[in-house]
């Protein structure tokens, strides 16, 4: 079967789907088991592939079209440039964090330049959001706690892909493992915050595969921000930030757990359609 026909096939299987894009999917599952990249598929759609690809590839779809991401099918996320690796058992990576990444990127070189300074990720997954700046600042101590041993899996080959030394994980429950007197000039995290009757309501691509542990925020979503920012402060050095990923609705309910807690200069950022998506203050 030519490559054209193959993704034709692919395409047809996987259609109906609610949530995706079947076209791009269909053709990185075949850049993926060919190897190649999306130019070499577009230029070469009459090239006949083996029946071993064609199999495997239209096995792949055969699962997507259950609802399965294909993050997970084909181990990777691009996220802030760089490819992560991903496995089931992380959350995907979001475009939407990257508002929250590139505005650390910025708050660093404003205020901090080329100094050494330490940041916290707490939560930090497949390492998107902790990884990302440890490689694009190198100056920054990454620190990252998660009490997934999936995560740690997954962010400690991230951190080996990377090339990564300015990085320790620690595998624990937020605080937990930070030694008392332990300071940061930032701690950042994107934590869970679906309200728990909210869960069975999302799309079954996050519903039914992706860890519910790193879904689910409690009865109203905010349970993960009231523990972390009463506890940040202990944490912060003076003038620290504190900077979360929010829920769309939840922008004005966090900023009022923030000035609760008795921090200032508080901003709550919009993503591309307008919405609230970040959330951060200073102590």
């Amino acid at each position: 079967m030519e490559i054209n026909q193959l993704l034709k096939a692919g395409v047809d299987i996987i259609k109906n789907r609610e949530y995706g894009n079947p076209v791009l999917e269909a053709t990185m599952a075949l850049e993926y088991l060919l190897n190649v990249d999306r130019i070499y598929i577009y230029t070469h759609g009459k090239d006949s592939v083996n029946k071993d690809i064609q199999d495997k590839f239209l096995e792949i779809m055969k699962l997507r079209a259950t609802g399965y991401p294909i993050q997970y099918i084909l181990k990777g996320k691009e996220f802030m440039g760089l490819n992560f690796y991903i496995e089931e058992g992380v959350l995907i990576p979001r475009p939407d964090t990257e508002i929250l990444v590139e505005y650390i990127l910025n708050y660093i070189d404003i205020n901090y330049g080329n100094r050494e300074i330490k940041l916290l990720d707490l939560g930090f997954g497949s390492g998107a959001i902790g990884l990302s700046i440890a490689y694009y600042k190198r100056q920054v101590q990454v620190f990252g706690v998660d009490n997934s041993k999936i995560a740690m899996k997954v962010a400690n080959i991230n951190k080996d892909k990377f090339n990564l030394e300015n990085v320790k994980l620690y595998n624990g429950d937020l605080f937990s493992n930070i030694e008392d007197g332990e300071k940061f000039h930032i701690i950042a995290s994107n934590p869970p915050y679906i309200s728990t009757g909210e869960i069975q309501n999302l799309q079954i691509e996050v519903r039914d595969f992706e860890p519910v542990e790193a879904l689910d925020g409690g009865k109203d979503g905010l349970d993960f921000y009231r523990k972390i920012i009463s506890n940040a402060k202990s944490y912060l050095e003076k003038n620290g930030l504190l900077i979360f990923e929010i829920g769309f609705e939840q922008g004005q309910m966090v900023k009022e757990i923030f000035l609760k807690e008795g921090f200032k200069n508080i901003e709550i950022l919009k993503d591309l359609q307008g919405l609230d998506r970040v959330v951060c203050g200073i102590k």
